[in-house]
């Protein structure tokens, strides 16, 4: 599977599966002791060694360990994810959560961010190219280690009213053809004070508006719930904006 074997795959699983559940970087004793693979700490470090040769794994500035990179984690979602897909109560309560907002169209994309911000436990945004910008659970994100960094913190928040970076998202749209947008670290976010956060992000048309919901949070979100969810309720968004014509 592209450039790395079984093995360095199998390791690369247990590095991001370790780290998303703890943040902490991750060595070759926890994924020998933790994961079972059937191979040596040595083995190990040398397919460690490899992996971050690639680009897959980075080295952590403040211990020995091993903290997935921004190509090991897209390596990961679009090769290895197992998605869970919403069940139909799960649908409902998206769509009864929003419905009675679906006449006015900025009480809708405003209902809209503080739903999927409560729902996914990040914070949530929705920005169209006729220039609104809605967002919500700004507060979540202080739940997560990797925003203690007040640079890191402060640097986002201001980030969300920068109009000119949603609006190159919502036209990038234009050139994809996958229903979710991916943005991990510093090369998608365009800043390298960025490099510890990740967004994921659905596109939705109305007939007179065009624009992006999602959330941003630590590329450590589990993107098996996220990605999902934002593919369902940007298709929904969709379709109530076409049929009360907005």
């Amino acid at each position: 599977m592209q450039d790395l074997t079984p093995r360095q795959i199998e390791i690369l699983k247990a590095i991001i599966k370790e780290y998303s559940e703890t943040s902490n970087p991750v060595g070759s004793e926890v994924i020998e002791k933790k994961y079972k693979l059937g191979i040596s700490p040595a083995t190990i470090r040398n397919e460690m060694v490899e992996l971050a040769k690639k680009g897959y794994i980075t080295k952590s500035y403040f211990s020995s360990g091993r903290i997935p990179s921004a190509k090991g984690f897209r390596f990961y979602i679009k090769n290895l994810l197992k998605p869970k897909e919403l069940s139909t109560n799960e649908e409902v309560a998206y769509k009864n959560s929003i419905w009675d907002e679906r006449r006015e169209v900025h009480r809708l994309l405003s209902q809209s961010a503080k739903i999927l911000s409560q729902r996914t436990g990040l914070l949530s945004l929705v920005a169209t190219l006729n220039g609104d910008v809605y967002y919500a659970g700004a507060a979540n994100i202080f739940s997560q280690p990797e925003f203690s960094n007040v640079n890191i913190s402060r640097n986002l928040l201001h980030l969300l009213d920068e109009f000119d970076f949603w609006e190159r998202l919502i036209k990038e749209f234009d050139k994809i053809e996958e229903q979710v947008r991916l943005l991990i670290g510093e090369d998608d976010f365009r800043d390298p004070v960025f490099s510890a956060c990740a967004g994921v992000w659905g596109e939705f048309n109305g007939r007179k508006m065009k624009g992006i919901v999602g959330v941003i949070g630590s590329r450590r979100m589990y993107y098996e719930v996220i990605i999902p969810q934002i593919k369902y309720f940007s298709g929904l968004l969709e379709d109530i904006l076409r049929e009360e014509n907005l």
